[in-house]
């Protein structure tokens, strides 16, 4: 591999994966929050940081996921990044609400992808935090194999990094698993959040 960022993108990528696999699943599910306001939740979050999946490995920078209200149960999908020879990718699907009381657990899918592509099924995206201004939410599934840390904005102060490692370890994250996401006006570089 000629390009130092993919060489160590993939051995970080590498890495948490096997952190990931030997580390112990958490007691008890992944809680969302109390109150979810679906309205606001709506429009564009930029992800910067994630636990690497397989499904994101072809996105070097710039991940994002627009978020538009179809009707009370469902929301629109669109997920969408810059790849490694500069492309871009994404993928359209669909949330429908598992959880009326809290609007905050639900099912995410997509056409054609299996074991994504029905519309019903059980909840694997779970907002577990979100600020008071709505400007940034920690996500993931129950048992913690995914987690996304999504922003309104591109970037974070180190103030905000420190709050978001301190969130993201009080769900019971283990914050190195979590590798940060290049952003155009952001971080440039992929490393451990317990490192930032």
């Amino acid at each position: 591999m000629r390009n130092p960022l993919l060489r160590t993108a993939v051995g970080l990528f590498s890495a948490a994966g096997a952190v990931l696999l030997a580390a112990p699943a958490a007691a008890a599910p992944l809680a969302p929050v109390p109150s979810l306001d679906v309205q606001r939740y709506m429009g564009t979050w930029h992800q910067l940081a994630a636990i690497p999946q397989p499904f994101s490995l072809n996105c070097a920078s710039d991940t994002r996921a627009t978020y538009s209200l179809l009707d009370a149960q469902n929301v629109r999908v669109e997920n969408s990044c810059t790849t490694w020879t500069r492309g871009s990718s994404g993928v359209t699907g669909n949330a429908r609400v598992n959880d009326p009381a809290t609007m905050a657990q639900l099912h995410v899918s997509f056409p054609g992808v299996s074991t994504q592509d029905s519309l019903d099924g059980p909840t694997n995206y779970v907002v577990s935090h979100i600020a008071d201004d709505y400007s940034w939410a920690l996500v993931g599934d129950p048992a913690r194999f995914s987690g996304f840390v999504l922003s309104r904005s591109a970037s974070a102060t180190a103030e905000r990094w420190q709050e978001i490692r301190s969130v993201v370890e009080s769900r019971g994250y283990n914050s190195c698993l979590l590798l940060t996401s290049p952003t155009t006006g952001g971080r440039e570089d992929i490393r451990p959040l317990c490192t930032v």
